[in-house]
């Protein structure tokens, strides 16, 4: 049995792999088209114009829906493995929240480009990394709380590290990002997608671009510590037939009626 095919490990491998996937084939097509610098472009940027836009932003509903169902899966394990302790149960709730806000970030991200609708794209991408770096850092304390009963140390100390990668990236883009367009390098800098090296503000924008890129791949990097986590788990759905048919049918002709089918995993 291959690494994937164990629990349900690859719903994390998919989330990383499909995501890196939509950033990669967007920059590529923008590249190709000439749409923008081959020189770290903003990963919005490589998603503005048709036909990348399309492409980003089908490739990265899908991930919002992977994240989901990675989180949730994430929450039930937690759940299960803990079902008596309270701090961890709490923690585990909101985590799910914030994750669950995340994902609706990146479908807004997805769907409200950066050049078109500025301020809620701007919106989205503070609940898909900001909300979503508060999601990784409940649960780089839910992995320091369950170890080392749950797992080892080894995973929270890899899962902070990744933390505070993220937290940098955040921190250097946000500084970056402030001067760039404080309009001390002129105005309606969003609208830009070609840059020359010898203008003013280069510097900042390449300081910008790369911590964006940083954030994003940390931020995936965090789920690739669920691999072998999910690999000890499985869910089953329990279907409830209330009747033979699917006719209205009186209820006491269908309390004796009930079956109970178990599908395989999901």
């Amino acid at each position: 049995m291959w690494w994937f095919q164990q629990g349900l490990s690859f719903l994390p491998a998919a989330l990383v792999v499909w995501s890196a996937a939509s950033f990669v084939f967007s920059y590529i097509t923008a590249i190709v088209l000439h749409h923008v610098d081959p020189l770290v472009p903003y990963i919005s940027d490589t998603g503005t114009i048709p036909p990348e836009r399309c492409l980003f932003g089908i490739m990265l509903n899908i991930s919002a829906f992977l994240g989901m169902a990675t989180m949730y899966v994430r929450y039930k394990q937690i759940y299960a493995l803990n079902p008596e302790k309270s701090k961890i149960i709490k923690l585990n709730k909101i985590g799910l929240t914030l994750g669950l806000m995340s994902c609706f970030g990146l479908c807004i991200i997805a769907n409200f480009q950066k050049c078109i609708l500025y301020y809620i794209h701007v919106v989205g991408a503070c609940l898909t990394f900001g909300v979503g770096a508060i999601y990784m850092l409940v649960q780089t304390v839910l992995s320091y709380l369950m170890q080392p009963e749950v797992h080892s140390k080894d995973i929270f100390w890899i899962r902070l590290t990744m933390l505070l990668w993220c937290c940098s990236s955040i921190v250097s883009m946000f500084v970056s990002s402030v001067i760039l367009y404080s309009g001390l390098y002129g105005m309606n800098l969003v609208q830009k997608l070609h840059w020359d090296p010898q203008e003013r503000g280069y510097t900042a924008h390449i300081i910008s671009t790369v911590s964006e890129w940083s954030l994003a791949f940390s931020f995936l990097s965090f789920f690739l510590t669920y691999i072998r986590d999910f690999q000890k788990i499985s869910l089953r759905a329990v279907v409830s037939l209330h009747g033979q048919t699917l006719y209205n049918t009186p209820q006491s002709f269908v309390t004796d009626e009930q079956t109970l089918l178990i599908a395989g995993s999901i």
